[in-house]
């Protein structure tokens, strides 16, 4: 892993990131306004999305090892405002109960089993953090007053993302490739594209120059790579075809 946030830090960020989104649902003009980020969702669309995750992975944390996660919470959502956010404050604090008492070592189920970040309260910490950060963005869009994420929460969403959307043993279809992401923070990270599959690898003095190169601002990669942000908000520099087959690939592990 390219990153390594403390246990606490991670479970503090749920909370901060989830305040800041709770604060752009309440500010928006109405629960209907569409979230530009999620074609076809509105506002309303986007907290049950959320909260439903959130009460969704508790329950994972919660149940410790497993071959298979357990349903997902169809309990009924409200529909008015105040009664919303108090559910999605409820959904968010189910979370954080569940990983403070199970500590970041505890096992359990994750869908990227096969990827860099490790299947335990840790993974899953850091991966709702980010799930939160952007999703907050996505609120406050559609809220029309988007607000600057923190550089170093971004920093690690990016990082994030390679260990554990951009990591499989499923062999890459093309041929090898490196793309290299340049945040001018002065962060970098290394993607290694090739039979073995795809791996964050580390960047040396000595290695060879990457395939393609991204540039922008460790938020501006961050919204690249989940896909609120297109090639052309970045400094692009290699073979361009190497990030369109990224994004278009789908591997069957």
């Amino acid at each position: 892993m390219t990153e390594s946030l403390e246990y606490s830090a991670l479970l503090q960020l749920i909370d901060e990131r989830s305040a800041a989104f709770r604060s752009a649902v309440a500010a928006a003009p109405s629960l209907d306004a569409p979230v530009p980020s999620c074609p076809e969702w509105t506002l309303s669309d986007l907290v049950q999305h959320l909260g439903t995750g959130q009460r969704w992975w508790a329950a994972i944390v919660a149940a410790g090892p497993a071959e298979a996660p357990p349903a997902k919470d169809a309990a009924e959502v409200p529909r008015e405002l105040e009664a919303l956010l108090a559910w999605y404050a409820e959904s968010n604090e189910l979370l954080l109960s569940a990983l403070r008492e199970a500590g970041p070592e505890r096992e359990c189920w994750v869908w990227w089993g096969a990827g860099v970040s490790p299947a335990n309260a840790w993974g899953v910490a850091r991966r709702r953090v980010h799930e939160v950060l952007v999703h907050t963005y996505d609120a406050q869009l559609a809220a029309g007053a988007v607000q600057p994420m923190p550089a170093d929460v971004a920093i690690d969403g990016v990082a994030e993302f390679l260990d554990t959307c951009n990591s499989t043993p499923a062999a890459w279809p093309h041929e090898t490739a490196t793309i290299h992401y340049h945040a001018t923070e002065g962060r970098s990270w290394l993607l290694a594209l090739d039979g073995t599959g795809a791996w964050p690898a580390p960047l040396t003095d000595d290695a060879a120059p990457a395939s393609a190169s991204a540039t922008g601002t460790a938020e501006q990669l961050l919204l690249f790579v989940w896909g609120r942000r297109t090639l052309s908000d970045l400094k692009i520099e290699g073979d361009r075809q190497v990030f369109e087959q990224l994004i278009a690939w789908e591997p069957e592990e």
